[in-house]
């Protein structure tokens, strides 16, 4: 499963995937978006080169705006980027990623999570990116 050792359980890769995005984003070298999109990209399109997250520069922070999450964003890249010719499909992950992260965080607005949720930003990269991860396996 995506360049893992088949020993590695499902809930072990997704903690990795959990950390290592939640750490990009910590360094303040990537934002949310740009850190989800970098280690799905890193999981299960290796082979594409890392200038690809630079798509999601411009929606960290909710698009600079407090829109969308950027890390919903990222992961929706992401999920793009894997299944990329079957459109059903992935619509279907993109709702499903959607409703989990609703149910989740109670909106899919940065603006209003960052206002009910301090310093959750981190955290939650980590969480959506562990998600993301874990619809597409």
């Amino acid at each position: 499963m995506f360049g893992l050792k088949q020993k590695d359980n499902l809930g072990d890769i997704v903690a990795g995937i959990e950390n290592e995005a939640e750490e990009l984003f910590r360094s303040r070298k990537m934002n949310c978006a740009e850190a989800v999109l970098a280690t799905l990209k890193n999981h299960f399109r290796p082979e594409l080169p890392d200038e690809i997250t630079h798509m999601a520069t411009g929606f960290g922070g909710g698009s600079g705006s407090g829109c969308i999450c950027g890390a919903v964003t990222g992961a929706t890249m992401a999920m793009g980027l894997v299944v990329n010719n079957d459109k059903k499909r992935l619509k279907d992950l993109t709702r499903e990623l959607h409703k989990w992260f609703t149910a989740t965080y109670g909106a899919t607005c940065c603006r209003v999570i960052v206002a009910e949720q301090k310093g959750i930003c981190a955290s939650l990269t980590g969480k959506v990116a562990g998600k993301a991860a874990e619809l597409l396996a």
